[in-house]
């Protein structure tokens, strides 16, 4: 007699050691491609799917959510959760899973190396001294900009903009945040001053940003904010690509307009290589690593197995990010 297992439908095979025996209960189907979201082999078996493994970049719309009709919970391996239809996962009475927390030291530490690189110009460095192009000492040679005594502006100041300027109290320079609620707690443990955004552009030396993503944070960092930075700022985002208008970004860097910017998000995702803002000097691009170490990307894959396993037995998520959905679903009592 086959056994009935509850199908999942998975985005990405998690190391054997990452998953060990949690999936062994469930009929696992992989997809077969590489392209983003619920695609190719896994379609056909929406319609049996308990559940969903998702990755951030992809896109979990309404009309996957309704093909579903046994779904009961979809699990992202990622603290944001843009790329799924929340609304209509709570309608449903989908709960959705997410991975808080775990990721705000490696994307802390990642944005403060972002900025070392690109204050310091060790990329154009590095590649000139590869290059033979490091002859002599030379006084003038690939100088960069200071951190003490400069204005870090901070926009979006939680779990991980706030790590963020923790780490870059120790270079002493001036912090200034901009958060949608008031915050007078974390600006006297900081030392730091909350300001309106338009005063943080104007008046920023490196602008940091830590938003999510929302409607209200897409395009935030447009052509009129670039208007009022600095000539000399340099752009952080290590947050999410769509916060900044992109074409907006490389008109300021082509320009002039701002000194640099360092980027771990793009929009799109992943920029294709012959994007205009890989040909700048003055923009360094990374891949999307800001949760990119042993222990925090294992630590997410345990968390998004947690979400995953609990929804499929009827149970309240450890981490959800819809919790409405318990107001309206049949899930037990907890």
């Amino acid at each position: 007699m086959k056994e009935n297992k509850p199908t999942i439908l998975m985005t990405y095979e998690l190391p054997g050691d990452w998953q060990g025996e949690t999936l062994k209960a469930y009929n696992v189907i992989l997809k077969e491609d590489q392209d983003k979201g619920i695609t190719s082999n896994l379609l056909e078996h929406l319609p049996d799917a308990a559940g969903i493994f998702c990755l951030l970049d992809d896109p979990i719309p309404a009309g996957i959510l309704h093909s579903a009709p046994n779904l009961k919970v979809v699990s992202n391996m990622a603290v944001g959760v843009d790329n799924i239809d929340l609304a209509a996962c709570t309608e449903l009475g989908i709960p959705v899973g997410h991975t808080p927390g775990v990721l705000t030291d490696g994307t802390a530490d990642l944005a403060v190396a972002l900025l070392l690189s690109v204050c310091r110009r060790l990329p154009e460095a590095s590649e000139d001294a590869r290059q033979g192009k490091w002859s002599s000492w030379n006084p003038t040679g690939w100088l960069g900009t200071d951190l003490k005594n400069a204005t870090v502006g901070i926009v979006g100041l939680g779990k991980i903009g706030y790590a963020v300027a923790q780490r870059l109290s120790g270079f002493q320079p001036r912090i200034i945040f901009n958060s949608k609620n008031p915050k007078p707690e974390a600006a006297h443990a900081l030392n730091a001053r909350q300001v309106s955004l338009e005063e943080l552009l104007r008046c920023s030396d490196y602008v940091c940003i830590h938003t999510a993503l929302n409607a209200e944070t897409q395009g935030l960092i447009d052509k009129k904010a670039f208007q009022l930075m600095k000539e000399s700022a340099i752009l952080i985002n290590a947050a999410r690509g769509p916060v900044v208008v992109t074409d907006d970004l490389v008109t300021a860097l082509e320009s002039r307009q701002i000194l640099a910017a360092g980027l771990d998000v793009t929009d799109p995702e992943p920029l294709p290589p012959d994007h205009p803002l890989f040909k700048l000097d003055n923009c360094l691009i990374t891949p999307h690593i800001g949760s990119a170490t042993h222990h925090t990307r294992r630590s997410m894959a345990k968390i998004a197995l947690q979400n995953l396993t609990a929804g499929l037995a009827d149970l309240p998520l450890p981490h959800c990010a819809n919790p409405a959905v318990y107001q309206r679903s049949r899930i037990k009592d907890f």
